[in-house]
């Protein structure tokens, strides 16, 4: 009897080991989920009202196709008796031993967990430990610039299942050091939801110079910035200025032109929106 009762407290219902990954609503949860359940041989993960096994949907309701804001937490936590019980009824099929839980605070994983008849987390995992500040504050300020979400499946998973709500594919390469070296391809989808389509209608410049002021400071940390304008409208493409410091000894030709391109490439890349031309103004050599 003793025995029944520890498994049931370590174990749950399915026989399951609960993970858990917290952290802030856009700081890039869901786009390392799959590489997390890599590594520690997770079977199913559970993000967003979904329940998730390798590159399938196998059941919920995504909160990214709620209307409002509050619809969308609502099906995040699994409020809705049919998509909690289809949740639970598809966890027992697949046979898994250890589920992944995402959540934005550490009450509401162990809330998705109860809800769904799984254990308490017996690993709780925060976006600090497998991404770098710097990763983290690119990721906010790209989802409060664009108000882009991703979901970890394929693009063909999201377009049969949520069309409306589809933006675009991100392939991900993982290579794996060491003895056993192996590289996983894996493609995760971004999505525009239904509640942040109004909400993001109109670009942030405010936000997009912070984009910009950050990426001066990845590309060389020496380079001081010292003024940041954002002109232009979103359908012509912005434009930035920066006048800055540079560093004493720095070849200024071709970093500042190397500085340009990776502005660029890294705002198209990340948020999508059209930069025509970053301007920079070197004002002082600093010794």
């Amino acid at each position: 009897m003793i025995l029944d009762l520890l498994r049931s407290l370590f174990h749950g219902e399915f026989g399951m080991t609960t993970y858990a990954l917290v952290g802030e609503s856009g700081t890039g949860k869901s786009f390392r989920s799959k590489l997390l359940a890599q590594k520690y041989g997770i079977g199913v993960i559970v993000d967003d009202g979904l329940l998730i096994q390798y590159d399938r949907i196998l059941a919920g309701r995504s909160a990214k196709h709620e209307k409002t804001i509050m619809g969308a937490v609502r099906a995040a936590l699994f409020d809705d008796k049919n998509d909690r019980a289809g949740v639970v009824k598809a966890m027992k099929k697949t046979g898994a031993h250890k589920v992944l839980v995402l959540g934005t605070s550490i009450k509401m994983v162990y809330k998705i967990a109860s809800r769904l008849d799984l254990p308490a987390p017996s690993r709780i995992i925060t976006i600090e430990e497998i991404a770098t500040k710097a990763e983290i504050e690119k990721a906010t300020l790209s989802r409060r610039l664009e108000g882009k979400h991703v979901i970890p499946v394929p693009a063909i998973e999201i377009k049969r299942k949520y069309p409306g709500i589809f933006s675009n594919a991100v392939r991900l390469l993982h290579r794996r050091r060491g003895l056993r070296a192996r590289s996983t391809l894996f493609e995760k989808s971004v999505v525009r939801p239904e509640f942040s389509k109004k909400e993001w209608g109109n670009t942030s410049v405010e936000v997009l110079g912070k984009m910009a002021e950050f990426c001066v400071a990845e590309y060389d940390s020496h380079i001081l910035v010292k003024s940041l304008a954002v002109t232009g409208a979103k359908q012509d493409g912005h434009r930035i200025e920066i006048t800055i410091d540079a560093p004493f000894g720095m070849q200024l030709t071709g970093k500042i032109h190397g500085l340009q391109g990776f502005i660029i490439n890294s705002i198209e890349r990340d948020t999508g929106i059209r930069i025509e031309e970053v301007s920079i103004i070197v004002d002082k050599i600093t010794y």
